[in-house]
């Protein structure tokens, strides 16, 4: 096999701090795929940024980076301008980041196509349709003029997929590009680089903190810490007889266990029959209501105090919607029985005093704390809106709670910016749990963060819940902390309630085709493979 890329002794820090990568050494061949796995903040994407030099001015960079001879480290513009895009191209971890959402999908992936190979009109257009088809974008003529938040998230990281593969190129490098998707969406996404990989040749660096994944696409992994490759080698042998310690704790780190029995007397603290959400789909020049989306179709469920309803399902079937229904922050029809009263025809202000006990923690804790508030302003602020701070000293509560979650007390003046993403999202669970709320929304919480931080999200939230009886609403994509957190489980499709019971009832002996594909997706249990239609 021919060599694509080569590192050696690479080494890259950033101002006075400690090299961000010290002496990372590794070769990707045509048709090899390389997986880089470790942390955040083990110096993954750094090493790859380096690849075509999108680095920032302030990165001091020493070693070697070669693309086919081609030493890429101090590259001119008009070799960068050449590689970019079309020899080497990047799948990013968040398409919404990466996607203009000012632009149609098209003009975004005929600017591609347009710089590189000169495609434009008609002969761009059809390229374009071929590759949406490629990457399994259905009806793709009819998406042309969509925008990227008119899309899923699935569908915004295939048009990635699309754009990164419009000039065949000869190296992909895949920046944790499944993170935040559904298990059957991450599996055809593989699927879908290893088919495009194999008709292609081309070779392919990918990045990920989730091991599962590694063992199924890979052929040579590299285990990153602290900048410095600390074990490297074929993914059979990695998995079977890892040497590092590093590495061991990594391929140990998965949610285990089940949660706490529910005691048989504990009050009912959410209920809801025939639930819906409906959004009304106007059209013509009155604007008149020609149909609807049906959003959330006929749910009914309820949870208990110290229990954890799990809910699941791909991209669009209705998970947040459901939450955001029973929040009672979306417009939603049926009853919304909350602590014994229901809480649905309640105006703002009524609702107010009743927001104290339901509370919520959203996916993304880079985007749901404001970067201009300090730790203390942000935990601190619930506090403020429900008059709950008269006589006390809210300073040393904040710290109190943030002990509670695992942080350090000393933190409480810093920005988020200056945080992990385990730790904001500890932070997130500070600021709903100081309001000592009955029930706690939980979307998607863990699904950004790494394996080891996974493990100890969900230990965390098992201690908060059996600590003070917390009923738990846990929307999730990742089956397997699911299943380690939750009682009874939803699984919904296209906004209906597909399949309900325990956890065991789910996971062992899931009844729908549905329900046993999201669970092979999920457990790789090749007898429960059923194709989702």
């Amino acid at each position: 096999m021919s060599e694509v890329l080569n590192v050696q002794d690479l080494t890259i820090a950033f101002g006075s701090n400690a090299p961000a990568v010290q002496g990372v050494s590794f070769t990707v061949h045509a048709g090899e795929t390389v997986a880089l796995v470790g942390e955040s903040g083990s110096g993954k994407s750094v090493t790859a940024l380096s690849s075509v030099k999108l680095l920032p001015e302030s990165a001091n960079v020493s070693g070697s980076v070669t693309y086919r001879g081609t030493e890429m480290i101090n590259a001119d513009q008009t070799t960068l301008r050449r590689v970019r895009g079309n020899d080497i191209s990047f799948i990013f971890q968040e398409p919404m980041t990466s996607l203009n959402p000012l632009h149609t999908i098209e003009k975004q992936l005929s600017e591609s196509l347009a710089l590189h190979q000169g495609l434009t009109g008609k002969a761009a257009q059809e390229r374009i349709l071929d590759l949406l088809n490629k990457v399994g974008i259905r009806n793709p003529e009819t998406r042309l003029n969509d925008y990227p938040h008119t899309l899923s998230g699935g569908q915004r990281q295939r048009v990635m997929i699309a754009m990164a593969l419009a000039n065949g190129p000869d190296l992909l490098i895949a920046d944790e590009p499944t993170t935040a998707l559904d298990v059957t969406i991450q599996a055809q996404i593989l699927d879908l680089l290893a088919d495009v990989q194999k008709a292609e040749g081309m070779g392919m660096l990918f990045i990920t903190h989730d091991l599962t994944i590694v063992r199924k696409i890979a052929d040579t992994v590299c285990v990153m810490q602290h900048g410095k490759i600390v074990e490297s080698g074929p993914t059979a042998e990695i998995f079977d007889n890892p040497q590092h310690d590093y590495t061991k704790t990594l391929l140990a780190a998965e949610p285990t266990g089940t949660p706490d029995p529910v005691p048989e007397d504990a009050p009912e603290i959410l209920s809801t029959e025939h639930f819906r959400v409906w959004f009304p789909v106007k059209r013509g020049l009155m604007r008149r209501v020609v149909d609807h989306v049906k959003a959330v179709n006929d749910a009914s469920f309820s949870i208990r105090a110290g229990e954890t309803l799990g809910v699941v399902g791909e991209s669009g079937s209705g998970k947040t919607t459901l939450a955001l229904g029973v929040m009672r922050l979306i417009s939603s029809e049926g009853p919304v029985v909350f602590l014994g009263r229901d809480v649905q025809g309640l105006k703002n202000k009524a609702l107010q005093p009743i927001r104290r006990d339901m509370q919520m923690v959203f996916q993304d804790p880079y985007g749901s704390l404001s970067p201009r508030m300090t730790v203390e302003q942000i935990v601190a602020e619930g506090l403020g809106v429900h008059g709950s701070t008269r006589g006390m000293d809210t300073r040393q509560m904040v710290k109190d709670i943030m002990v509670e979650v695992g942080l350090d007390p000393a933190t409480i003046d810093r920005y988020p910016h200056e945080f992990s993403g385990g730790q904001r999202q500890r932070i997130a669970i500070a600021r709903a749990m100081i309001l000592k709320p009955r029930l706690v929304v939980l979307d998607e919480p863990t699904s950004a963060l790494d394996m080891t931080v996974q493990v100890q999200i969900v230990n965390l939230l098992r201690d908060l819940q059996q600590k003070y009886k917390l009923a738990f609403l846990f929307i999730s994509h990742d089956l397997k902390v699911v299943r380690a957190l939750s009682h009874k489980v939803l699984v919904m499709r296209q906004g209906d309630i597909v399949e309900s019971g325990t956890g065991d009832q789910i996971f062992d002996a899931p009844k729908t085709d549905y329900a046993k594909a999201l669970i092979a997706a999920a457990f790789n249990a090749e007898s429960l493979n059923t194709p989702v239609e």
